[in-house]
């Protein structure tokens, strides 16, 4: 299934044959990552990073990694998949945002906050020794696949790790991360976090 998904690898290293390559994944909420996470481990090892300060207020925070949680217990997949929490912290997303504050949907704010969890993903990706960093953001039909990728291969080259470029909404890939959300019965957020 996750054979065709492109990886930018600026890391230069190479895996030991017969390895599994370990991705860092940025994850955003539990319906995101239920296809992603079905779509990629087949193929990798996946730790799951819950880095989202721009969710708001503390306790959507606190219900959407309930969920990540809720999901990483009722599913199966072929590969190890875990998950690696950070403290909560609004401000560091609101610093970011604030010049921004009256940008529509998909403007100049969308971009800072996903460079800035994107960067916190490659940089702990980097210095934990994955092979890969990837974001779930992609499956939403509200998010520019094009514009991820472009950040995230920007990050690839500046912290040396490789990004898997991916449109994770193609072949129906958000259709479908609505069906496991209905099967696992996840909570499906209405907003995508910030205020």
């Amino acid at each position: 299934m996750a054979s065709g998904f492109a990886i930018d690898t600026q890391s230069g290293e190479k895996k030991t044959p017969g390895m599994i390559p370990q991705v860092l994944l940025h994850c955003c909420c539990a319906p995101c990552a239920s296809y992603v996470l079905e779509y990629l481990s087949p193929a990798m090892e996946i730790s799951i990073l819950y880095y989202n300060p721009n969710i708001q207020p503390l306790e959507e925070y606190d219900k959407r990694g309930a969920e990540l949680n809720k999901l990483l217990l009722q599913a199966d997949y072929p590969n190890r998949v875990d998950m690696l929490s950070c403290e909560y912290d609004a401000g560091a997303f609101d610093s970011i945002a604030a010049p921004y504050k009256d940008e529509p949907e998909g403007g100049l704010r969308c971009r800072m906050c996903f460079e800035l969890r994107l960067e916190e993903t490659a940089k702990r990706a980097k210095a934990d020794g994955y092979d890969y960093f990837a974001t779930t953001l992609s499956v939403s039909p509200h998010k520019d696949a094009a514009l991820i990728s472009e950040i995230g291969g920007g990050l690839a080259k500046k912290y040396g790790v490789g990004f898997v470029h991916e449109d994770f909404k193609k072949h129906d890939g958000f259709k479908r991360s609505v069906m496991l959300s209905k099967q696992y019965g996840l909570y499906r957020q209405s907003y995508c976090g910030c205020r």
